[in-house]
């Protein structure tokens, strides 16, 4: 196969989504990716000179003028709006059309994976497109309802590989218990192991499970969603899946322990599952933050194409200062082509 086709989208223009992609972009050269940036040329250009000013020139800072760039144009009013560091209606409509022209072009077979610079809700919103974030897009525009949001870090300090997998993701925490299902977690575990064999080459292994409540329920005293069907789910999804050890369902509060161990590299042999599937947004993404807040990458699974992005947001309180750190998206950018050189292999 040629080389990864990679689009990458440049967030919302009043975060620190063009620097963190200039400065991803400014080390690699001889990068075996086929790499193209979506967002609005002028703006980029900008950007990048107003970067130049403002950080040493020995940080590597990727010139525009040497880019594949898909221009996306701006009526005056939204270009007129943008203002760096304060995100808004103008913002946010810029960081839209760019994400949906990306999509567009990518479910047209001209490129393999998006990897995309954060946006703000927020400003999505008061653009008028209400989309919980860019992964709700994507699905969307895939016309997919079987979609999960995947979290990839590799430890620095020992090579292990953290996965984390989200059952329900940018909901209210009070409408958790209403929306997990039976039928939700299997088509999570579903996609997971599906991610698993295809993504990271892993036909067999061990998934940890966790459970809603503060220790499991505790028998049911603590809650009854265990006693009353997760349980049960989890003893027939163990039928469904022969070949990974479903490990569960775990205590919250103690289920990360290994995976920190793993990590951090604080135990000989810490016996970490090769992936984690948490029940609610923080009780997947607080541990998550804690141990590769700037290493871990946020897939997008059960697409057509490969998706990453960093697992961080657009800051725009420090996006006047030249300071934000692109490890994420380079991550990102090399998982996003390791991911479609896996799937081209199968």
């Amino acid at each position: 196969m040629s080389n990864p086709r990679l689009v990458i989208t440049l967030g919302d223009p009043a975060g620190i989504g063009t620097e963190v992609v200039l400065k991803a972009l400014g080390d690699r050269s001889g990068s075996a990716e086929d790499l193209t940036l979506i967002g609005n040329r002028d703006l980029l250009i900008d950007r990048y000179h107003y970067l130049r000013q403002q950080i040493s020139t020995t940080v590597e800072l990727a010139n525009p003028a040497d880019l594949n760039i898909i221009d996306v144009p701006l009526a005056p009013a939204i270009r007129d709006g943008i203002e760096i560091g304060r995100g808004n209606a103008a913002s946010g409509a810029a960081s839209f059309a760019y994400l949906d022209l990306a999509i567009d072009r990518t479910l047209a077979g001209e490129f393999d994976a998006i990897v995309t610079a954060p946006i703000a809700k927020s400003a999505w919103l008061a653009a008028g497109h209400h989309f919980p974030g860019q992964t709700e897009l994507l699905a969307a525009k895939a016309q997919l309802d079987r979609f999960g949001m995947l979290f990839v870090g590799v430890s620095p300090h020992t090579g292990w590989t953290l996965r984390a997998l989200l059952a329900t993701t940018h909901i209210p925490l009070a409408e958790v218990p209403q929306t997990l299902t039976p039928e939700l977690l299997s088509l999570k575990l579903g996609l997971l192991v599906e991610c698993l064999q295809s993504d990271f080459g892993l036909e067999s292994g061990s998934i940890a499970i966790a459970g809603l409540n503060p220790h499991s329920g505790e028998g049911g005293q603590l809650g009854r969603e265990e006693v009353n069907w997760l349980d049960d789910w989890l003893v027939q999804a163990r039928q469904v899946y022969p070949q990974f050890e479903l490990i569960g369902l775990l205590p919250p509060d103690t289920m990360w322990v290994k995976p920190g161990q793993a990590w951090f590299g604080t135990h000989p042999q810490p016996q970490a599952a090769d992936a984690y599937l948490a029940l609610y947004h923080d009780q997947g993404l607080i541990p998550v933050k804690l141990m590769a807040f700037d290493r871990a990458i946020n897939t997008t699974i059960g697409l057509p194409f490969v998706r990453t992005s960093p697992d961080h947001g657009t800051a725009f309180d420090i996006a006047r200062l030249g300071i934000a750190d692109a490890l994420s998206m380079r991550s990102a950018i090399d998982l996003a082509a390791q991911l479609v050189a896996s799937r081209t292999q199968i």
